[in-house]
């Protein structure tokens, strides 16, 4: 193995054990539910999701869940559980 790539090798293990070097800003994805996948995009510090009960409340469990998983990896201030 090429020496440079060893160091790249071990720079990304270093990158990897600190989530807060990575921001996200626009994406989309698909969101497998329990009843249904859904369509989540996420532009412009909003979340949009395809389900019925983010489209009455502005919220559900998947862009939670979403929130969760993705941490401090989000901009700052973003989201229903920016709080807890």
């Amino acid at each position: 193995m090429n020496s440079s790539l060893i160091g790249k090798i071990e720079k990304a293990k270093h990158y990897a054990l600190e989530p807060e070097r990575v921001t996200f800003s626009d994406f989309s994805l698909s969101f497998r539910g329990d009843h249904d996948s859904h369509n989540l995009t996420f532009k412009d510090n909003n979340w949009h999701c395809s389900c019925n009960y983010f489209a009455s409340h502005g919220l559900c469990s998947h862009t939670m869940a979403l929130e969760k998983i993705l941490g401090e990896m989000l901009p700052k201030g973003v989201g229903a559980l920016k709080e807890s």
